[in-house]
C-alpha cells in the first residue's frame, strides 16, 4: 500500500473461532472483511449476541487504501492493552479492509497490562495467520458514453488492454463502466479520448 503500489492486500472470507489461553482466560480470535464502519458494528453485535457471557470484546479495524481509516477499542481492558495491539498485527500483515476482534471470559486470574499486550497481540497474529490474504489492484472507474457504430472500436481497446467490463447497458447508445488498474488510467483515458468519438467520466461504482 506504498505510495509508489498501486496494490493492497486485503481477506476475502472471514475466519474465527481460533483459541489462545492464559492463565484460565480464553481469547477467541475472528477476522471478518469490511469496506465500511457500519459492516464492523454488525459483526461485533453479532459476535456480543453469540459471546454474550464473554467478558470483552475487544477490536481493531483498518479500511481504505488511499485514504486510510482505523479504530482500536479496548472494551473495558485498561487502555491500549488490547486494541492498539490488535490494531498491531494488522498493519504488521499490511492489510486493510478488515476487522480483527478478539473475545475474552475472563478466568479469574488478572494478567496486568503486559499480560494483556501480549494475549491480545498473540490472538490478532493467530486469527491472522489463519486467514487467506489475497493481494488486489486499485482500480479506476470511467464511464464510456458512446454510438453503436463505434462499438468495435471500443471493444478493441478493452480487449487489447485488458480491461474489466463491469457493467454495460444498451438503449438509445452504449453505457459502459470499465475498470483500469490504477497505473494504467492515465494511458487508457488517453487511448480511449483519441478515439475522439466517446465521453469518458472517471466515476466512483
Amino acid at each position: 500500500m506504498s505510495l509508489e503500489s498501486d496494490t493492497y492486500k486485503t481477506i476475502e472470507i472471514a475466519k474465527g473461532d481460533v483459541l489462545f489461553k492464559e492463565k484460565g482466560s480464553k481469547f477467541i480470535g475472528y477476522a471478518f472483511p469490511i469496506t465500511s464502519e457500519d459492516e464492523a458494528k454488525i459483526y461485533i453485535d453479532e459476535l456480543k449476541k453469540k459471546h454474550h457471557s464473554a467478558r470483552h470484546w475487544c477490536y481493531a479495524w483498518q479500511i481504505g487504501v488511499e485514504d486510510v481509516q482505523y479504530r482500536a477499542n479496548d472494551d473495558g481492558e485498561p487502555n491500549n492493552s488490547a486494541g492498539q495491539p490488535i490494531y498491531g498485527q494488522i498493519l504488521s500483515k499490511e492489510v486493510t479492509n478488515i476487522l480483527v476482534v478478539v473475545v475474552r471470559y475472563f478466568g479469574g486470574t488478572k494478567l496486568g497490562v503486559g499480560g494483556l499486550i501480549t494475549a491480545y497481540k498473540t490472538s490478532a497474529k493467530m486469527i491472522l495467520d489463519e486467514v487467506d490474504i489475497v493481494e488486489k489492484t486499485i482500480d479506476v472507474f470511467f464511464q464510456l458514453i458512446f454510438e453503436y457504430a463505434d462499438m468495435n472500436k471500443v471493444m478493441r481497446i478493452v480487449k487489447e488492454q485488458n480491461l474489466d467490463l463491469i457493467e454495460q447497458k444498451m438503449a438509445l447508445n452504449c453505457d459502459f463502466l470499465i475498470a483500469v488498474r490504477k497505473k494504467n488510467a492515465q494511458k487508457v483515458k488517453d487511448l480511449i479520448l483519441d478515439l475522439r468519438c466517446v465521453k469518458l467520466k472517471e466515476v466512483t461504482p
